[in-house]
């Protein structure tokens, strides 16, 4: 059975003059956030949607808008551990125009702390405003959001609530700072309604009102709903156009609509639209080049690969550095799980008895390694998806360029933790003691730590992309990870693994880490025990036990 389809927007047809100052208003449910989300194309879903968007006379797409227009969110977006300056020093390396030289783009983003007054904050870190106390506050985050977007001089911003969570002082002077600007904004839920130039009533997903701000005041007047003395307009229109869930709030709002349908303001719309969006193909009009002199570019992206790369990468060591305390608990973690492995194998002589031991201290190097930075991994991936997300929109920089430049800052962490790990319990378990093999189990440790963080970084993207949740991608992750596990050659022995699964063992980095282990121990290795035949145990007949091939020594030798 089909589901019934709901209309969200109802025929909502409008334009903006250069210059002006337009606000979105409405009570919840009206559809502003649709009709935010449709003009901008963003966060469409599975929405069906009919109508153009047109700029200068020529349609408009999503490539085009993100190139010229700016989008200011209800809710912040900053790497927290970046400094005020440091932040708008990365936005201008990949957002502003590829010709500009970086003395031009560090002016401007001087220029731009100036007239946005974030002069006193410009060296304080973001931070988090509920757990870093030395972060910038509400307001100087609000802010640095239009910074951040009037940097490249947009000819176009949408603002999503930019005053939501400000006491009164805080959010007049922000959207003075936006009506200060020499661009045009799109406001949506503003709460000074003398700022805007014009306004935008909506109900129930139709037009309510468009129009000069100073004429929507006598167009509700005429129709009977006079605005009380001493009373907010802003407030009057949304509590005028609230439904209240009765039917003669409905009716009230369609004869409203209807009123405006017919009304000078809607048909002078309609002429203005009419003449300057729909513009003949046959006039010999290069319609390319009306869209406020855009041509199309294959590349959504203002910067090379080689800047982004560098622009990215320069974030993410930054954020690494300033995390301290993370990597103390990173030092820690390690050091104390060390000790624990070191106490409880410590002294292992070779004999047949003790090869089941040898291989749990060495499964226990490819296991630990990949769990023990896997979860953190997806956990900050989570954490910053939502400016990923948001960055990649606006076309600073390509996913490849994001996911190496994160994997590479995190590289030394990868190297210098897992070399602790198999120096503190290598000899005081009593491994195979040749100072060359000491050092190749250093490096098997560590390629199987990078090999799976790089794998599991991508499955981490995948994962937190499709759910958007840190436990349920947690939770997925360490579903995919326990086959794998199981094939690593430690529970079941290679040699037994059902013929239809046997695919899966070459997907296991258990399996190549623990098999390349194994022989390093062993191969070579002789000695006497009752417990082998004729009392002499080797390394090989070991090996063929548990299902290794030693010939991946030699080959790597020779």
């Amino acid at each position: 059975m089909a589901r019934a389809q709901k209309k969200i927007l109802n025929s909502v047809t409008g334009c903006l003059q250069p210059g002006e100052f337009l606000a979105i208003m409405g009570a919840s449910g009206a559809g502003k956030t649709t009709l935010l989300n449709c003009l901008t194309f963003r966060n469409a879903g599975k929405l069906k949607i009919n109508g153009e968007r047109y700029l200068n006379g020529a349609e408009v797409n999503t490539d085009i808008l993100a190139r010229i227009s700016g989008f200011v969110q209800q809710d912040d977006l900053f790497i927290p551990t970046l400094t005020v300056k440091e932040h708008l020093q990365f936005q201008a390396l990949l957002r502003m125009d590829k010709h500009l030289s970086y003395e031009e783009r560090m002016n401007r983003v001087d220029n731009v702390i100036l007239e946005l007054g974030l002069i006193q904050c410009v060296n304080t870190v973001i931070g988090l405003p509920e757990r870093d106390l030395k972060s910038i506050s509400g307001g100087e985050r609000k802010r640095l959001a239009f910074a951040s977007e009037v940097l490249t001089n947009p000819s176009l911003i949408f603002c999503d609530e930019p005053t939501s969570g400000l006491d009164s002082f805080m959010a007049h002077n922000v959207v003075q700072v936006a009506n200060r600007s020499s661009v045009r904004y799109i406001n949506r839920h503003p709460k000074f309604f003398s700022l805007f130039d014009r306004i935008l009533l909506m109900a129930e997903g139709r037009t309510a009102f468009l129009g000069p701000a100073g004429d929507a005041l006598p167009f509700f007047s005429n129709l009977g709903f006079p605005c009380p003395p001493n009373y907010n307009p802003a407030d009057f229109f949304i509590h005028t156009l609230a439904t209240q869930g009765m039917e003669s709030s409905k009716e009230k709002i369609k004869m409203i609509c209807d009123a405006y349908d017919t009304s000078e303001s809607s048909r002078y719309i309609l002429e203005v639209i009419k003449s300057n969006c729909f513009v003949d193909s046959t006039d010999g009009v290069n319609r390319e080049n009306l869209t406020l002199g855009i041509k199309e570019n294959k590349s959504p992206y203002k910067a090379s690969w080689i800047m982004q790369f560098r622009a990215v990468f320069w974030r993410s060591v930054i954020s690494l550095l300033r995390e301290p305390a993370i990597m103390r608990v990173k030092a820690f973690e390690t050091i104390f799980i060390t000790a624990i492995v070191a106490i409880i194998f410590q002294g292992q002589t070779i004999e047949f008895a003790n090869v089941r031991n040898i291989q749990g201290v060495l499964f226990i190097y490819v296991s630990n390694t990949t769990y023990q930075y896997v979860f953190g991994v997806i956990t900050a991936i989570s954490d910053e998806l939502p400016i990923f997300l948001c960055e990649h929109r606006n076309g600073m920089y390509r996913t490849d360029v994001y996911f190496l430049s994160k994997t590479l800052a995190d590289l030394p962490v990868y190297i210098c933790f897992p070399f602790v790990f198999v120096a503190i319990t290598y000899y005081a378990i009593g491994l195979n003691p040749s100072p060359d093999r000491f050092l190749i189990a250093c490096g098997i440790v560590i390629l199987v730590t990078n090999a799976a963080n790089v794998i599991c970084d991508g499955d981490g993207y995948l994962i937190s992309c499709a759910t958007g949740s840190t436990q349920l991608a947690i939770d997925l992750t360490n579903s995919l990870l326990v086959p794998i596990l199981h094939m690593g050659g430690y529970f079941l022995r290679s040699g037994s693994v059902p013929i239809y699964l046997e695919w899966m063992r070459y997907f296991s980095w258990y399996m190549y880490g623990l098999e390349a282990l194994s022989i390093n121990q062993w191969s070579g290795v002789s000695f006497n025990d009752p417990a082998c035949p004729n009392g002499i145990c080797t390394g090989a007949q070991i090996l063929r036990n548990l299902d290794f091939n030693p010939v991946i020594l030699h080959e790597l030798k020779v």
